[in-house]
């Protein structure tokens, strides 16, 4: 058995949305507070993310 490759920031970030939007009766957390992804994690998140989006569409 494999480990599955964890999601990303903005995968966890989408998928709460549309469970949110769904009627989960969630919330979004306000930027600053306990459990909020931090600015950090943004930038992090950013730099993955553009290089993950040039492989898919084949300009790597």
């Amino acid at each position: 058995m494999t480990k599955a490759k964890p999601k990303g920031l903005y995968a966890n970030i989408h998928a709460k949305q549309e469970r949110i939007k769904a009627g989960s009766g969630e919330h979004m957390r306000k930027p600053g507070s306990a459990g909020a992804p931090s600015k950090e994690s943004f930038e992090k998140s950013e730099k993955t993310a553009h290089t993950t989006r040039a492989r898919k569409s084949g300009k790597d």
